[in-house]
Order: structure tokens, then sequence, then C-alpha cells
């Protein structure tokens, strides 16, 4: 054979070799972006906010401006206010148009629309919030939706492909690929009271207006919610986070059912393992959750959990640190019954724990009546109702961001003595009024007055409609 010939044979069969290792190199994503696009939403928020303070920086509560121009009334104040708009995004998680998205995309909503992928466009409203995981559920008037198709975020591998479906920047319906840089990933972001952070950490290129899109596997299975980034430009720098499913599956269903979360905890107070902590408490083991301190009347110290104990397994999956120990409690509900393997003094021990709320017990949890109104209500002292010249009186400890006593102006001080013309004494009359409006199909606004520590009287109208 000519040399030339043979030449021309060469680069055919280089051709050949790198076609086929080209098509193992590089995956085709089409297929499970074609199956899980259709269920990931554009999330469009309107809220309120105030415009720059006139005069100088001057604003309506500052005493100068009192001064000189008096007190304005809320109303005035509102006009004064300008919408303020944002976006994220979400996923179906039922076809009757149940949707899943971060609780830090609509806690400050005062209006919500839905943009389906098919540029259909649904007015939304809150299920339930919870800060703890950053999640929330979102229900449109919709039936035959796309829902999206749960995969499991516990059998990912690290250095598996992802994609992250979204839209960042008001980009609808944008996908990005990467593989799964870490599991279980703690970055301390949430603020919650029981705040779990087991964050599935990708290089999917993750930006502002992906919060709340779908992480989804080749399969075009959900395994995560999109959540957070790591940067420190506000734009991707590299790594992004997203909520297992193993956690989003619980909540949103708890969400839809209780309107809260059934939250088991195990009452203990952990840490992850340190050089540090396994020298000055001999530990022979770097992994695991090392109990500090165990809760008098909580599941572990029934069923005999000590300080000092290292808790490395539930039901038989090893637990490497406090966030994977979280992520596996988070799956379960109180009165649940768990297997929890530990070391005491290096000794491996196994024990049975039923699991209890943060109560103490495992009572199902309902949305409070209360939590409704957006703020946490006490009863004055009768000192202060004498310094106050009252008889009684509730007193609103704390006013939430979003919530329907700050969009109505009730500031945190402010006592309230009747709401609809009926005395208040006791926190439970204000709960009476709220249920009671519940169930009327008159009135939908609570009409409140009292007074704040200054003396002044203040009169409010509490939108209470949907």
């Amino acid at each position: 054979m000519k040399r030339k010939h043979v030449f021309l044979w060469f680069i055919v069969l280089f051709v050949c070799v790198f076609a086929e290792t080209s098509a193992q190199v590089f995956p085709d994503f089409s297929s499970a972006v074609e199956k899980a696009s259709g269920a990931v939403v554009h999330v469009k928020t309107k809220a309120e906010a105030p415009q720059q303070d006139l005069f100088g920086g001057f604003g309506f509560d500052d005493p100068f401006f009192q001064y000189f121009f008096g007190q304005p009334r809320e109303q005035q104040k509102r006009r004064q206010s300008r919408p303020v708009l944002a976006s994220g995004s979400g996923v179906i998680v039922s076809s009757d148009g149940y949707i899943a998205t971060n609780n830090h995309v609509v806690e400050a909503a005062e209006e919500i629309e839905v943009v389906l992928n098919d540029k259909r466009t649904f007015p939304a409203r809150i299920i339930g919030r919870d800060p703890n995981t950053d999640l929330a559920l979102l229900k449109i008037d919709a039936d035959a939706l796309p829902a999206i198709v749960f995969g499991s975020s516990d059998e990912l591998k690290v250095g598996e492909w992802v994609l992250a479906i979204g839209n960042p920047f008001n980009l609808t319906s944008t996908v990005t690929a990467g593989i799964v840089s870490s599991k279980a990933r703690n970055i301390n972001i949430l603020s919650g009271d029981m705040k779990i952070e087991s964050f599935i950490q990708t290089d999917a290129a993750v930006n502002p207006g992906n919060s709340g899109g779908a992480l989804v596997n080749t399969r075009g299975e959900l395994v995560g919610i999109n959540t957070a980034i790591a940067t420190q430009t506000g734009s991707y720098a590299g790594y992004s986070f997203a909520i297992p499913t193993t956690i989003v599956r619980k909540v949103i269903d708890d969400l839809r059912q209780y309107g809260t979360v059934q939250r088991a905890v195990l009452g203990v107070t952990i840490s992850d393992i340190s050089d540090t902590l396994a020298k000055e408490k001999k530990l022979q083991v770097m992994e695991g959750a090392y109990v500090h301190s165990v809760a008098q009347d909580g599941a572990a110290a029934a069923a005999g959990i000590k300080e000092g104990d290292v808790i490395t397994g539930i039901d038989g999956r090893s637990v490497g640190s406090v966030s994977e120990l979280q992520e596996q409690i988070a799956t379960h509900a109180p009165g649940d019954k768990v297997n929890i393997s530990v070391l005491r003094s290096n000794k491996p021990i196994s024990m049975d724990i039923e699991l209890k709320n943060l109560h103490g017990n495992v009572d199902v949890l309902t949305t409070s009546t209360l939590d409704q109104l957006g703020a946490s209500l006490e009863e004055i002292s009768e000192k202060e109702a004498r310094t106050l010249k009252l008889s009684g009186g509730v007193r609103v400890a704390k006013v939430k961001k979003g919530g329907r006593f700050e969009k109505a102006g009730i500031r945190e001080g402010f006592v309230i003595r009747r709401i609809n013309n009926a005395s208040v004494q006791h926190v439970d009359d204000v709960k009476k009024e709220v249920e009671r409006l519940a169930v009327s199909s008159a009135d939908n606004a609570l009409f409140i007055s009292g007074t704040y520590p200054d003396g002044r009287q203040a009169y409010y109208a509490v939108d209470m409609g949907q």
C-alpha cells in the first residue's frame, strides 16, 4: 500500500475514534432538559418600599420633620412609597398547581405572579413558608400542569453531572450544566431558629433569578432546589448550592398538609469533630456529630444518649458531620422511630429513639392563628399597665417583615386595646377575633386601636383577605 493511502486511512481512523470519544466525554443533556424545563416557572413578586427620604435625609419619623410639618397619616406615608419588583424561579411539584420555591424569593411579597414555561400567567398565593430551610410552597389555580419528577438526592455522587434550570437576570428557561462538587455542605447563610443546612454544592452556573429553580440529574429528575451562590461580587463565581430533595419533599408535603413543618428533633447540642476536640476528648474518630449536651425532656435523653457520645449513624446510614445528621433527621416527623449508632468511650452502641417535636411531644402542629398577623404578641404587666394608665392590653413585641401588621403600619411596642370594637386584655382575645373573622362572610379586616409607650393613640385597619 502506498504511503499516501496509509496516511489517509490513519486520518479516517483518528476521526472515527475522536468522534466516539467525544460522544463519551460530552454527554447530550437535551432529553433531561425536555423532561424538566416545562415544570420550571418564573416567579415575579411586587412589594412596597419607602422612597429615599426627602429634605436632606429627614424622613417622616425624624423629630425635626415632625416638629415643622406634623405627624403624617399612614395614608400619606403610603403615597410616598413605590413598588419594588423582583423575580426568581419555582418548580411545579404537582399537576394541580402547587409550586416549590425559596422562602427568600417570596417572604416580603405583597403580590406574586407565576409565569409558566408556555407563557401563561397566574396570580399565586403562599401556602406556607419555612425560613429554617429557605423553602416556600405556592399555589396557582390551574390544572393539568407538567409536574417535575422527583429523584433521589441521596443517590447523587460527587462528580456526577447535574443541570440548573431557572430564570437568571429574567432570562427565562435558562439551562446550565456542572458536576456535584460536594454534598451536605453547611455555608451558614440561614437565620432560622432551627436552621437546617445540608446543601448540594455544584459548579453549574447559578445567578440572581435562579433561586427556587430546579437542579436535576441527567434523567431530568429533581434532585435539589437552587438556593445560593458563593460570591464576592453578587454574581456567579464558581460554586452554587441547592437544597436536596430529601429535605424538599418533606417540607413541601408538610406545608401542603399542615401549613407548617412537622419538625422532628433529637434534643441535643452537637458539633462537628475537629482535631482539637478529638485530642481534648480522646476520640478515635474524626467523623460524626459530637454531643455536647442533652435536653432533659428530649428524645435523646429518653433513649439514653449522653453528653460525650458521638453520633455516627441513623438507621444504618453513616453520619459524617452535623449537616448530614440534620439532613437525615429532617426527613422524619415527630413520632417516627429511628435507630441511632453512637460511640461512647470509643465503643459502638446502638439504640432506638422516638423523635419528638420542639415541645417535647409527638402532637401534630398546625399554623398558629396569630401567625397570620405576622407579629409576636405578649400581655403587658400590671406595672406597665399602671405606667401607661391602662387597665390592660396586648403589646406587639415583634413585627415580621412582610407581615400583615407591618403592611398596616403597626410598629413594635404598640399596645392593642380594642379589635373590631371588642376589648382586648389577653392574647387569647386577639386570637378569638382573628378566628371569628376567618368564619365571617361579611368582614375581611381587623380594625385595631391602641396606644404607643409615648402615649400616642393610633388606629389601624389590618387587611385579612388573601
